[in-house]
C-alpha cells in the first residue's frame, strides 16, 4: 500500500484540473516567452516593463529612485541653499520609505534613508 501526502495546494490544483479550470488557457501549446534565448540577469525588469507597457526611457518609480540616489551629489550641488538641501533630503527620504514598504510602483527595492546632516556637510564641502 502506497501512501502519499497531498498538500492543500496540491488538492486545490487537482480539483481545479478535474473541474476543467485549466482547459483552454491563453497560450496553451505555445512555447514560453523567451524560451531558447540566453539567460539575462535583469530579465524580470525587462519583462515587467514590457507587461506594464513602459516605453524606452521610462523606468518604474522604484528604479528611478535608485538612480536618483546614485546622483545625489549632483542633484544637491544644484541647490542654492542649505534649507533647500534639507527639504530635498526630507522629500527623498519619504519616497524611500514608500518604496521600501512597496507603496511605489516598480520592482521591489530596499534603499537606505539619507542622513540630512551628512548630505548637508558633504554639500558644504563640495561648495568650498
Amino acid at each position: 500500500m502506497v501512501h502519499w501526502y497531498e498538500s492543500s495546494i496540491d488538492r486545490q490544483l487537482r480539483e481545479a484540473t478535474e473541474r476543467g479550470e485549466f482547459d483552454n488557457l491563453e497560450g496553451t501549446g505555445k512555447p514560453l516567452r523567451g524560451h531558447g534565448r540566453d539567460y539575462e540577469e535583469d530579465w524580470w525588469v525587462r519583462d515587467w516593463l514590457e507587461r506594464e507597457g513602459a516605453t524606452a526611457g521610462v523606468i518604474p518609480p522604484t528604479l528611478a529612485l535608485r538612480r536618483e540616489l546614485e546622483d545625489l551629489e549632483a542633484r544637491t550641488d544644484r541647490l542654492p541653499a542649505e534649507r533647500d538641501v534639507r527639504d530635498y533630503v526630507a522629500e527623498l527620504n519619504e519616497r524611500i520609505r514608500k518604496a521600501n514598504v512597496g507603496l511605489l510602483d516598480g520592482p521591489p527595492v530596499v534603499l537606505p534613508p539619507q542622513d540630512p546632516d551628512q548630505v548637508v556637510t558633504a554639500w558644504r564641502e563640495r561648495r568650498g
